[in-house]
């Protein structure tokens, strides 16, 4: 096991990682901007560095400071955590140059996934169902002859990057020179790279996601599916496992799928499968995400397998101890994002100080956060404050728990989601489980 390891993440992820490495035995180094200088996972950390000013550019992507504090620290392997340079194959390229561990898979896996033009390619080749669409537009005829060809709706879609960014949803060919040129525009901007493809727009439709765990020595597993269709913009905002829609026949078929994907890229550590499932139950390959998800705890809810320390386990070289036969999902866990904005005016973030939090608590209920009693929420960063998570032995019992945590949760300082989360998990479509990736944009 590594003696020392450093995270290169902030907020809450950055303390649930620490929190598994004090239960390992594992001592840690926080590295943090000047804006983060009072932040729990600066505080929780064994020792801490800082790394430059509030912009993430100048601190946490800043791969030379991040590198520089590891070796200056001693410690032996960096966890990225999920965003910021979790899926940057240069960082870890670099990492294994500076005889770094990168906890998660290796960099060329990493660059082969996240070019989703040739992650479509991997899959196809391996007989994994992807959704229809071509490879990268070259030229705005190839542009229009491919969209004739797929026919509308489609998308158009970067190659590189996430979040939603470079992405156009295209109903007809008068529509379709000016959202490629605004998707390419958006996605070079974003992630320095304005290559896009096209793909089939499938509507209505679930977006499911399948945990998957590899170690180095060819054991492959799959931890069952999330449920991720509540969305707003592409941003989750609230996950579920199991999915409501997917049947024990099914979950075996994405299951074993899975795992050939996950062979088919070389896959070693924790990563997601994602897919889009269809009413008719046909589901795609939509792209690998090779890192810990942020939604990770529904899973861990429902297989009691903790993931970030088995992601650490297997970097640092052990053999998973347990087959797929062990691997069992017992009742439903649902998983609510927390924002730090107002989505009454449209969403706007919101920062300031707590004067007064009270965290949800009783059997199976867990709030994963960074907050603390008179924090400042600084305004340089992602909206998420917490992550409101319970687990019940039925998916009734697991949305009754959902709203008797949301309304005891206190957040005060803030503007927060939590109002429109217990909205959302009051809704007839949800509580039924016939909601999908639509749903938010159709209630208006």
């Amino acid at each position: 096991m590594f003696p020392k390891i450093l995270i290169a993440n902030r907020g809450e992820i950055a303390v649930r990682i620490i929190r598994a490495c004090k239960e390992m035995g594992v001592q840690t180094v926080a590295v943090f901007s000047e804006a983060d200088r009072d932040a729990l996972h600066v505080s929780l950390a064994d020792e801490s560095y800082c790394i430059g000013p509030a912009p993430v550019g100048q601190s946490y992507l800043n791969m030379t400071a991040i590198l520089t504090a590891a070796v200056a620290s001693g410690a032996r392997a960096i966890h990225p955590g999920y965003g910021l340079l979790s899926e940057n194959a240069r960082f870890a390229e670099l990492c294994e140059q500076c005889k770094l561990v990168f906890i998660g898979p290796k960099s060329e896996v990493i660059a082969k996934m996240g070019d989703k033009d040739e992650a479509r390619r991997t899959m196809r080749e391996a007989g994994v169902p992807v959704v229809p669409g071509c490879d990268l537009v070259t030229s705005v005829e190839q542009l229009k002859s491919e969209a004739g060809r797929i026919g509308f709706p489609l998308l158009i879609k970067a190659r590189s990057g996430g979040g939603g960014r470079g992405i156009r949803k295209v109903e007809r060919m008068e529509d379709l020179e000016n959202a490629y040129l605004s998707a390419s525009s958006e996605a070079q901007s974003a992630f320095g790279d304005g290559a896009v493809y096209l793909e089939k727009f499938l509507s209505p439709v679930k977006h499911v996601e399948m945990q998957i765990l590899c170690d180095n020595y060819g054991h492959v597993l799959c931890l069952g599916e999330r449920e991720c269709s509540m969305q707003r913009k592409n941003q989750k905002l609230i996950e579920e496992s199991p999915s409501p829609a997917v049947t024990p026949e099914m979950r075996e078929q994405m299951m074993e799928v899975s795992r050939k994907a996950a062979r088919a890229a070389g896959y070693t550590g924790v990563g997601t499968i994602e897919f889009l499932l269809t009413r008719d139950g046909h589901f795609y390959f939509m792209e690998m995400n090779t890192r810990l998800q942020v939604e990770h705890p529904v899973t861990e809810m429902v297989t009691g397998i903790d993931l970030v320390k088995w992601q650490i386990r297997v970097a640092a070289g052990s053999e998973l101890g347990f087959t797929q036969e062990d691997v069992r999902m017992t009742g439903h866990a649902i998983e609510c994002r927390i924002n730090a904005e107002d989505p009454s005016h449209n969403f706007r973030p919101s920062s300031g100080r707590i004067n007064l939090l009270h965290v949800p608590g009783g059997p199976w209920v867990r709030f994963d956060t960074a907050l603390y009693q008179d924090y400042f929420v600084p305004p340089f960063y992602d909206s998420m404050i917490g992550k409101l998570i319970v687990h019940a032995h039925t998916r009734q019992e697991a949305i009754r728990k959902m709203q008797a945590a949301l309304c005891e949760m206190v957040v005060e300082g803030v503007d927060h989601n939590g109002m429109l989360q217990s909205d959302l998990i009051a809704s007839p479509e949800f509580m039924d489980g016939s909601y999908t990736t639509d749903f938010l944009k159709e209630r208006g």
